[in-house]
């Protein structure tokens, strides 16, 4: 029986009991019959959304698992109802996990089990390497390259104590509870009384049991993927769970209820949330068959969206954790930095946003920084202290500025850009007058293919969304000089330095001045211009309150679910 099929039978066994006697025990609050429809563009595809971490298995996850806090802006949010996480010692690095007392849907305790399973993953124990044959599920937990320090175990307190080799930078958020420990160890050992298992569980990772350490691999990859086994239910540890998935609809059509045993500060409200597949036309949707949704804003939902506003339909604006930019590759036309600057500083950030915005203009934030949103501390320190406005901005005479630089007038620039987005196309517009104007001669190299034409070269400049980087590490791989997500092919000793620093630091003010450094060294480099932030319109039915979608590139939206109320 493959790993997903023994999962879907064990939840089916341990469901049928739970969700029975939880049926009619909604939480407190709740108001029975009330529900939300939520149109959305993803599909749950796996209830382990950090083995398989796309947007729609990340919203879901969103409203089915607690956790110690999440990272918004780059800094960690507590939340202090699931447990605490602590620096109990500097040298060696080490870090208390502690649990307060949540539990799985099916009455079972989260515990140092569940806490050693999520170590297991972030230290990657439980990697994966394919076998002969290409069959991922076929082979052998990966051995990792560092020796691994098996956590001290408080199984009392529910706690355990991780010692790592260095400090890390996001030691709150290192370690999550993805899927619960009891089901993954009655699935790939075999037994299946839940604390018995959690038990087996932690004998294997302590005693380094190669042959079980690949079998709970095998559970941690595949066997929570959502198919045609998938039980009614899947046990939940937040404040809902999955109750139902379409089997015509690939994951896209979902029921989520209020988890009876979610212990959070605070509990749903709605008795039931629907997410459907949005239409062609979501915004038409509003009120009708749908109470919230999210569309990107565009000269064809612009009247309609008015329309709503002046119809007291709420309508909010956040960002996507992306801010346009245009990135400039340091080789050929662009090799030295003085060309590189001198070209940034000809074009006016803000002309680009406003052409490419267009109607939406007010919808877009300006933003100075490539490595914080604005709004966030983090921003507020980089704006003081790299001098990003003298660097990149205002050119006294940008026509001297690139003779100076050794640059010829009617020197060509491609620029790449998505030709189908609209703000993309009128920003390229707004750069290639500017440039013009000192000399520069801006082509156009649109493409229906951005991330194709990216990754075959051979451009000057692009215009693209880039990712504000959350941790050292997703720095490192947008901006480090090896970094595997390299954005520019960026080689600075300095930048690199940096970002060590940063990746061993622990304080969160002290991160904030690294950051600003790293970002300074960027500037420096004038590698790229930071334009705006990429705007998400949240809009909501007058049926529904308390929808306050977070900023952010995952779970914007179902983050917040938990607050969400039907009005009588």
């Amino acid at each position: 029986m493959s790993a997903r099929r023994r999962v879907a039978a064990l939840l089916a066994v341990a469901l049928s009991l739970s969700v029975t006697a939880c049926a009619s025990a909604l939480p407190e609050g709740v108001v029975p019959g009330s529900g939300v429809t939520v149109g959305w563009s993803g599909a749950f595809t796996s209830g382990n959304a950090e083995a398989a971490p796309t947007p729609g298995n990340l919203d879901v996850a969103a409203m089915t698992r607690a956790g110690f806090g999440a990272l918004v802006d780059g800094e960690f949010v507590a939340d202090e109802s699931f447990g605490a996480v602590s620096i109990v010692s500097d040298e060696p690095f080490t870090v208390r996990y502690d649990l307060l007392e949540p539990a799985w849907s099916d009455g079972i305790p989260l515990d140092a089990a569940d806490l050693l399973l999520g170590w297991a993953a972030a230290s990657g124990l439980l990697s994966v390497t394919p076998s002969e044959a290409g069959d991922a599920t076929a082979g052998e937990a990966a051995p990792t390259d560092a020796v691994l320090d098996v956590p001290r175990i408080d199984e009392f307190a529910r706690a355990i104590e991780v010692t790592y080799p260095a400090p890390i930078d996001d030691w709150q958020s290192h370690l999550s509870v993805a899927v619960p420990a009891h089901v993954v160890a009655a699935s790939a050992l075999g037994v299946e009384d839940p604390m018995e298992a959690k038990q087996a569980l932690i004998t294997a990772i302590q005693k380094d049991d190669a042959d079980a350490l690949a079998s709970i691999a095998e559970v941690w990859s595949d066997g929570f993927t959502v198919g045609e086994e998938i039980p009614d239910a899947l046990i939940s540890s937040g404040p809902f769970r999955v109750d139902e998935v379409a089997a015509d609809a690939e994951g896209r059509s979902l029921t989520l209820v209020p988890n009876a045993a979610y212990r959070g500060t605070v509990t749903p409200k709605v008795a039931k949330i629907e997410l459907v597949p949005a239409e062609a036309d979501p915004v038409a949707e509003i009120g009708a068959d749908v109470n919230v949704t999210q569309v990107e804003p565009s000269a064809a939902n612009r009247e309609a969206i008015d329309d709503l506003e002046r119809r007291d339909f709420p309508v909010d604006t956040t960002h996507d954790g992306t801010v346009w930019t245009l990135l400039l590759r340091p080789a050929g036309v662009f090799s030295a930095s003085p060309a590189r600057a001198a070209f940034l500083r000809s074009i006016p950030s803000a002309a680009l946003m406003e052409r490419g915005a267009g109607a939406w203009s007010s919808a877009y934030t300006a933003s100075s920084a490539l490595l914080a949103a604005p709004g966030s501390r983090a921003y507020d320190i980089i704006g003081e202290d790299t001098g990003f406005a003298a660097a990149l901005t205002g050119a006294d005479d940008s026509a001297q500025e690139r003779e100076a630089a050794g640059i010829a007038a009617g020197t060509p620039v491609c620029v790449l850009f998505d030709r189908t987005d609209e703000f993309a196309a009128g920003a390229v517009a707004a750069a290639r007058d500017a440039a013009a104007e000192a000399g520069w001669n801006v082509g156009d190299c649109g493409t229906e293919d951005l991330a194709g034409a990216l990754e075959q070269g051979g451009w000057d400049a692009a215009l693209v969304r880039v990712t504000i980087p959350q941790t050292a590490a997703e720095i490192g791989a947008q901006w480090g000089t090896d970094g595997r997500a390299s954005l520019v092919g960026l080689a600075d000793p300095a930048v690199d330095a940096l970002i060590g620093q940063l990746a061993i630091t622990t304080d969160v003010y002290a991160a904030r001045d690294v950051r600003a450094q790293i970002e300074a060294a960027l500037i420096r480099d004038a590698v790229a211009l930071p334009i705006a932030l990429d705007p998400v319109i949240t809009i909501t039915d007058k049926s529904v309150t308390g929808v306050a979608a977070r900023d952010g590139r995952e779970a914007s939206l179902t983050s917040g679910a938990v607050q969400w109320e039907v009005v009588p």
